[in-house]
C-alpha cells in the first residue's frame, strides 16, 4: 500500500553505509517507523529531506511489517537551530517529547500542528523558550489525554488565591487552607503562574503561546510543567537533561 502524506522527522538512525531508519511525526498516521535507502548519500534529495528536523511531503509504501520512504521532498527545514547550540538541543527534547505522547497509527494534525509552530516559534526567535517550552508540554499532555484539573482547589472549589499548590502527581490543585499534605511534593503557585498554568491548558490554539511572564514565574512555570509530565509518563527525558546542563 502507498500514501502520501507530510511529516517532520523526530529521530533518525543510521542503517548501515548508505541507509537510515527514521521516526516521524506524520499528519495522517501518527508517528511511523519507516526505512529510508540511500539517504545517506549527500546527492540524494532525501538526504535533507529525511532529516532530523525536516518537515517534508513523504510518499510513503508499507509492507507487512514495516515502512519505506520512497519520495521526500522538502517543505521546511528549519536550520536556523543549527547555529544555536541551546535552541537546537531543546528542538531535540521537543522531539523527544513528541515520540513518548504523540499517537501511533492514526491522524496527528492537531499534534503535528503544534510541535511544528513551537519548533517554528523557537527557530525564529519569536517567542521565549522558556515560555514555549512549558505551553508543548502542558498542551501535548492535554490533548493525550492527561489533561490536569486546574479549575478550582480540589477542596473547597476556590478558584482564585494569592497561593495556590499544583500536585503533579494527582494533578490537582489546593489553596493554603486546604493544603494538608505538607510533606507531598507540591509545586507553589503565585496568581500570576496559575494563570499562566491555566492558559496552558484551557487557551484556544491561536492564542496559546499569546501571553506575557516574568523570568521568574517563568521558571515556576517550566517546574510545574516539567514535574507534571514525570509524573504522566514515569520518565526522565535525556534531552531535557542535557538541554538543562548547557544552560546553566
Amino acid at each position: 500500500m502507498k500514501f502520501r502524506t507530510e511529516g517532520l522527522i523526530i529521530k533518525e538512525q543510521n542503517i548501515g553505509e548508505q541507509d537510515k531508519l527514521v521516526f516521524v511525526l506524520t499528519k495522517s498516521n501518527g508517528i511511523i517507523k519507516a526505512f529510508v535507502r540511500g539517504a545517506k548519500n549527500i546527492k540524494n534529495q532525501k538526504c535533507a529531506a529525511t532529516s532530523l528536523l525536516s518537515y517534508s511531503r513523504l510518499t510513503i509504501y508499507k509492507g507487512r511489517d514495516s515502512y519505506i520512504i520512497g519520495d521526500a521532498q522538502s517543505i521546511k527545514i528549519f536550520s536556523k537551530l543549527r547555529n544555536d547550540v541551546q535552541k537546537m538541543c531543546l528542538a531535540q527534547y521537543f522531539c523527544e517529547l513528541a515520540l513518548t505522547v504523540c499517537p501511533r497509527e492514526q491522524r496527528a494534525k492537531s499534534f503535528l500542528s503544534l510541535v511544528l509552530n513551537s519548533i517554528y516559534l523557537l527557530s525564529e526567535g519569536k517567542r521565549s523558550p522558556d515560555l514555549i517550552k512549558p505551553c508543548l508540554e502542558m498542551r501535548l499532555a492535554s490533548m493525550a489525554g492527561y489533561m490536569p484539573d486546574l479549575r478550582m482547589c480540589g477542596k473547597c472549589g476556590e478558584y482564585t488565591a494569592e497561593t495556590m499548590y499544583f500536585y503533579p502527581q494527582s494533578g490537582t490543585i489546593e489553596c493554603e487552607r486546604c493544603r494538608t499534605d505538607r510533606g507531598k511534593f507540591s509545586v507553589v503557585l503565585n496568581s500570576s503562574a496559575l494563570t499562566a498554568l491555566r492558559h496552558t491548558i484551557y487557551a484556544d490554539d491561536d492564542k496559546l503561546f499569546s501571553f506575557a511572564l516574568s523570568q521568574e514565574n517563568l521558571k515556576i512555570l517550566n517546574e510545574a510543567s516539567e514535574s507534571y509530565l514525570k509524573c504522566r509518563f514515569e520518565k526522565s527525558f535525556s534531552t531535557l537533561s542535557f538541554y538543562k546542563s548547557i544552560i546553566k
